[in-house]
């Protein structure tokens, strides 16, 4: 796992080469994700799932969504089945400018405000450029990048009213790394990793944290999509590894930023 480090306000411990004084004392705390309300974009199966359920047992409220109302029903019942009142769900399509903003209204109307989004939610398309349709290419960028811009967006006005907030994109070592059959992901997650970066660079001063998880490959139905093999092979990254880094991000000291996490399998399958 290769990790990137940043103060959160790196002009704040020194300027001109002399220290100005040591990080308020709230700031060098473990932060405590109980009741802490958090949106999970993609979250009722695979990676996003597993995170929403490591929230769920940090005491946070939850809420997640899908782009299909019989998987968003089935989840939230069988996550409230753990934590009653702790989770809430709504249909929504990311690439869908008019699906986020009522996603987010839900948000405000059901738990009042927003303090960490997980940009989660993704597709995958796998062929060559000469065989993928314009359609499958628009699908990819839309949900990928153009989705994380939308609910960035729209959580950035609710952490105001917060006085912070994080957000946590799921991206892929495909943004780092291209391979034969993955231009319209790689291009999706090469342009996610862009965005989030300055992103970051945004809001880094408005006490508004911006991580992103690149995992390689995943025992998830995607990942066996992107990396072939079986669901179940034991040399992948499980969702659950992912949550625990997500974990790790959401509770580090506010004075520290995780940039970004890159996640390998320990002994990758050999060709």
């Amino acid at each position: 796992m290769r990790v990137l480090f940043y103060s959160t306000s790196p002009a704040q411990a020194r300027i001109g080469g002399s220290s100005i004084g040591p990080y308020p004392e709230r700031m060098k705390q473990q932060l405590a994700l109980e009741n802490k309300v958090c949106l999970v974009t993609g979250g009722t199966r695979g990676i996003g799932r597993a995170i929403a359920e490591m929230l769920l047992e940090e005491g946070a409220m939850v809420v997640v969504c899908s782009r299909w109302p019989d998987s968003v029903n089935r989840a939230v019942s069988e996550m409230a089945a753990r934590w009653p009142g702790k989770v809430k769900g709504k249909a929504a399509d990311v690439s869908v400018h008019e699906d986020v903003r009522a996603l987010f209204e839900f948000v405000d109307r059901e738990t009042g405000g927003l303090d960490v989004l997980v940009n989660n939610a993704g597709v995958g398309i796998f062929a060559k450029v000469s065989r993928i349709t314009l359609e499958e290419w628009d699908k990819m960028i839309h949900t990928n990048l153009t989705g994380a811009f939308y609910c960035s967006r729209e959580a950035l006005s609710r952490f105001a009213n917060r006085s912070a907030g994080y957000i946590v994109n799921i991206s892929s070592l495909a943004g780092k790394n291209a391979f034969a059959g993955g231009a319209a992901y790689n291009a999706s997650k090469f342009g996610l990793n862009g965005f989030s970066e300055a992103l970051l660079m945004d809001t880094r001063y408005d006490n508004v944290r911006v991580s992103t998880v690149m995992p390689g490959s995943v025992a998830t139905e995607f990942g066996r999509a992107e990396a072939g093999g079986n669901v179940g092979e034991d040399w992948k990254v499980h969702p659950e590894d992912v949550a625990q880094v997500v974990r790790l991000l959401l509770q580090m000291p506010e004075r520290t930023m995780v940039s970004q996490v890159e996640i390998r399998p320990a002994k990758p399958k050999r060709s």
